[in-house]
């Protein structure tokens, strides 16, 4: 995790990449792909479960960031606007595979088979299986939240931004995620 000053240095270095993006420098787009590649595909993946969808749904993210880069405010963190292009993309597939159900989730969600497991491995693996689904049961709106709170650290003021609400709203949503969570993995408490 950043420092405060690491995560100064580096808002500050992306704001310099996408002034040289919306001046058409492809060069600099392809220095914040490399370092927002990764942290865009975990939300996606979170949000979706789906690591083949989340790895396409990323490539889309960038294309949007280049497509859409005139928005892009000068001043604005890059962070939750590259969040919020994901996440959008994310909550889009989603509404495409309700209006468009040929799998059950269980046939999509990637499950690793690492055949034979010690016994805390196999402990390990179902513990994260739980957590798993646990999330995907949620709420997309506590999903996204928890997601981004959770593994992305990001704070409610930039979830808020991120997801389209207010800093108290993202505030509930991340506190009914947890509530929900504790009661569905209560057995691993």
């Amino acid at each position: 995790m950043d420092t405060p000053d690491e995560a100064a240095q580096t808002a500050a270095e992306d704001a310099a990449l996408m002034a040289r993006v919306q001046r058409g420098d492809e060069a600099a787009l392809g220095t914040l792909m490399e370092r927002w590649e990764r942290p865009v595909k975990s939300v996606i993946g979170r949000v979706v479960l789906n690591a083949t969808e989340a790895e396409e749904l990323a490539q889309e993210t960038f294309v949007r960031v280049w497509q859409q880069r005139e928005k892009f405010q000068t001043g604005a963190a890059f962070r939750p606007w590259v969040f919020t292009i994901a996440v959008n993309l994310a909550r889009n597939r989603l509404r495409w595979w309700r209006r468009r159900p040929t799998v059950e989730l269980q046939e999509w969600t990637e499950t690793g088979d690492g055949g034979r497991m010690g016994e805390n491995r196999l402990e390990t693996a179902e513990r994260a299986a739980a957590v798993r689904d646990a999330i995907a049961e949620l709420p997309l709106e506590l999903r996204e939240a928890i997601v981004l709170f959770e593994y992305e650290q990001m704070s409610y003021a930039e979830i808020a931004l991120a997801v389209g609400a207010t800093a108290k709203a993202v505030e509930t949503r991340i506190y009914r995620a947890k509530e929900k969570l504790r009661a569905a993995l209560k057995r691993w408490a």
